[in-house]
Parts: C-alpha cells; sequence; structure tokens
C-alpha cells in the first residue's frame, strides 16, 4: 500500500468533493436555504430544520 501524507490525502478529496458539488450547483435553480434551530419537547433537545425558499 503505499503511503500517504497528510496533503497527499487532502487535495485528491477535496478535487474529488468538487468534481460532485459543481454540476448539482450550477443546474439548481436560486434558491436560499434557511437553517433554524428549534427546541423540541419530545425529543429534549435542539433540532435544525433547513428550508429552502426560492
Amino acid at each position: 500500500m503505499a503511503t500517504l501524507s497528510r496533503r497527499g490525502f487532502i487535495a485528491p478529496t477535496l478535487a474529488a468533493g468538487a468534481v460532485r458539488a459543481v454540476p448539482m450547483i450550477a443546474s439548481k435553480p436560486a434558491a436560499r436555504r434557511i437553517l433554524t434551530l428549534v427546541y423540541d419537547r419530545k425529543l429534549g433537545m435542539m433540532r435544525a430544520i433547513d428550508r429552502l425558499v426560492p
């Protein structure tokens, strides 16, 4: 197995992530993401709600 340094691992990982993310960003219409934090009594903790607003 080839020995990888930290820098040698991070660079290809970021490049692969960019290749997957760029087409999705280009094809989606302009929309804002709104993140709201609410307290859920049933769960007994904070919960994040993510909404897309055109």
